[in-house]
């Protein structure tokens, strides 16, 4: 386990606080909802208010970017994702994808029906910086770089630390037991994301949801 990498659980979802050499990286932000279990986090690690050197979004999904305009509003915060889910927060209009599987179905059509095609609870907003493939996060502080892997989003990305860790979004995920997000935006680009993971030389991988798992686990997941 890294010690660049301090998890935050709220709820179902998880952030991600990176040390960097001055100041902190945040990874996601979770539910609009878990607002005040995130700020209090980033308070008592020293984050919050002057040390917050950018928000990195793995993908557009508002139980990731619920965060984000409490923190561009309230302490001036810098939001950066993949430009291809951008419309997704400015909008609040949800990304439609296959569900994978059929409970999941069930719970998304009533939510839907719910929300009249809106995310309930959920702020707009612009993200400040665009990331792309390859990008380095160094000029923030923290030794690591960007990869877009598509497939669960158009614009999904992973953080990728020097020693082999990565925060994973939900490319995969751990929910039950390590495997993929049960939401597929297109499933051969969501295959060739998680094959392209396999072949690397990682170490840890810290999903969007549950608990971080090995490499030997990751190599178990079908898509």
């Amino acid at each position: 386990m890294s010690d660049v990498v301090v998890p935050i659980k709220l709820g179902m979802v998880n952030a991600y606080l990176l040390r960097a050499h001055e100041g902190f990286v945040l990874v996601d932000t979770g539910l609009s909802t878990g607002w005040g279990k995130l700020e209090s986090a980033l308070k008592a690690s020293g984050c919050l208010p002057d040390h917050l050197n950018l928000v990195v979004i793995t993908h557009g999904d508002f139980d990731h970017t619920g965060g984000c305009a409490n923190l561009q509003q309230r302490y001036g915060a810098k939001i950066a994702m993949h430009e291809a889910d951008a419309q997704q927060v400015e909008t609040g209009v949800p990304l439609e994808r296959e569900i994978g599987f059929p409970l999941f179905r069930v719970i998304m059509f009533l939510r839907k029906a719910k929300r009249h095609g809106h995310t309930p609870e959920f702020q707009t907003f612009e993200p400040d910086l665009g990331l792309t493939d390859g990008q380095s996060l160094e000029e923030y502080g923290v030794d690591a770089k960007v990869l877009h892997l598509p497939g669960h989003t158009p614009g999904s990305i992973v953080v990728l630390l020097a020693d082999g860790d990565v925060i994973a979004g939900d490319t995969v995920s751990n929910m039950v037991k390590p495997g993929r997000s049960p939401f597929i935006w297109d499933r051969t680009q969501l295959r060739e994301s998680i094959e392209k993971l396999k072949r690397m030389d990682l170490g840890t991988i810290y999903p969007g949801h549950g608990k971080p798992f090995t490499v030997a686990e990751l190599h178990k997941i079908e898509v």
